[in-house]
């Protein structure tokens, strides 16, 4: 192959070969790389579409791992016996009635931008298929693995702004968080390396070492020669979609906008302070700037939920630092004007046990539990559903998880009942059998 009219140096270009490209911002591990799922979404002939339909044009899912105890959280129960309601005391909420556990004191005085649900309920009491549930919107199936709503977003819609449409913070949290039976291509993509650790730098987004702006533009000209070669001996679409693949990593990695949105350091030193500089409040932070930026959705993971001895002491150790940086991930968005087309979701695979058991914790239940769900259409300061006296089951709108992602999905201007394509031909629906709950719309 000739150099000449390349602009690139003897050197440079012996020492490139097609792998050798793959190496720009390459990091072993079992998440997609950034070449990975530009590569795999670019092979997918992937549709970007720009215009919404509906009333969220991001959504932020924080995720509390474990089953987040919603007796203690958003759904408190002052007048059962001690039994039931626990040794935690509550906080009244800036709604009429309406009470909080007392270490959301800085999110109960955002109540009233909120939806409340209290009657989240389905019949998967291990932490895995539960999760299943929260991120998919299905029940789990022996025979097939449904798709997360990020990945069904990123299918629908696409990219933006030169940015990954599913972003998860820190990394990916569970394998129903993927793409599931979609192509890989609509996998997250995922930091690498959690935004509240010092030093912190998102993966894929900083050249190698010994790389710089002029040899980066060297490779960028040699890969086009190489392209050319292969192309005009093999004429092949694969080719093709290669070139569209590289094109697309390339402008990610050398775009200021896209490198500039993982950047904390762009914030106020104030505005940290005030999200709190920690897991949550990195993480929540981060979350904000990726969807002003043009992540369609991001999903963040905090704490360990799973309090099955000494709740008190748990709650008491992870909720303040949520408590303070939910307060401000909202009142900032509502700030900014981004509230309204931005869904954020509170969400865990299920709830906790009516009764406090032998070791001062609770165990799993997901016969009822609380999500909590503001901004993007949906109506604000409203408690949805109730659980009955003792928090053991729903007593008023009960709503499943085929409920809960359709009317997300319609806020996102998603019909959830459309038709995706499994492998072997076979007719899927976004969501089977759900409806969207209209008295929960804006």
């Amino acid at each position: 192959m000739s150099q000449r009219g390349h602009g690139c140096s003897p050197h440079h270009f012996r020492q490139l070969s097609r792998r050798g490209f793959l190496q720009i911002g390459m990091l072993a591990g079992t998440s997609l790389t950034l070449p990975e799922l530009l590569a795999r979404r670019a092979m997918a002939e992937l549709k970007d579409y720009e215009n919404f339909e509906g009333t969220a044009q991001s959504i932020i899912h924080i995720y509390l791992p474990g089953g987040m105890a919603h007796q203690e959280s958003f759904d408190p129960k002052p007048y059962a016996p001690i039994e039931y309601r626990g040794e935690m005391g509550r906080v009244n909420t800036n709604m009429a009635g309406v009470q909080f556990g007392d270490t959301l004191a800085k999110t109960a005085s955002i109540a009233d931008r909120l939806c409340v649900i209290r009657s989240m309920t389905h019949g998967e009491a291990a932490h895995e298929r539960g999760t299943h549930n929260m991120f998919t919107g299905y029940r789990p199936s022996p025979a097939l693995q449904f798709p997360s709503i990020g990945s069904v977003i990123s299918h629908e819609y696409g990219s933006r702004n030169n940015l990954p449409p599913y972003v998860c913070i820190p990394n990916q949290p569970n394998t129903f968080a993927g793409s599931g039976y979609l192509s890989s291509a609509f996998a997250p993509f995922s930091l690498g390396s959690d935004p509240a650790g010092n030093g912190f730098k998102v993966r894929d987004l900083d050249l190698p070492g010994g790389v710089d702006d002029s040899r980066f533009a060297t490779r960028r000209s040699a890969l086009e020669a190489v392209n050319a070669h292969f192309l005009a001996k093999e004429q092949s679409d694969n080719i093709n979609a290669m070139n569209s693949f590289y094109e697309s990593a390339y402008s990610l990695i050398s775009s200021p906008e896209a490198r500039l949105a993982f950047d904390l350091e762009q914030e106020p030193a104030e505005l940290r302070d005030q999200y709190g500089r920690n897991t949550a409040g990195a993480r929540m932070l981060l979350a904000r700037r990726l969807v002003e930026s043009g992540v369609r959705l991001v999903n963040l993971t905090y704490g360990g939920w799973d309090m099955h001895d000494n709740i008190v002491g748990g709650f008491r150790n992870q909720m303040p630092a949520f408590d303070q940086a939910y307060h401000r991930l909202i009142t900032d968005l509502e700030e900014r004007g981004l509230l309204q087309n931005t869904l954020v979701m509170v969400s865990s695979e299920f709830g906790r046990t009516p009764k406090i058991n032998g070791t001062a914790g609770r165990d799993h239940w997901p016969k009822v539990f609380s999500v909590v769900l503001a901004g993007g259409g949906i109506k604000p300061g409203i408690v949805y559903g109730s659980s009955n006296a003792t928090a053991s089951e729903p007593e008023e709108n009960p709503i499943g998880v085929e409920d809960l992602f359709t009317t997300v999905y319609h806020c996102l201007g998603i019909v959830a009942d459309k038709e995706l394509m499994a492998p072997g031909d076979r007719p899927i629906e976004i969501v089977n059998g759900g409806n969207v709950r209209k008295d929960m719309l804006a």
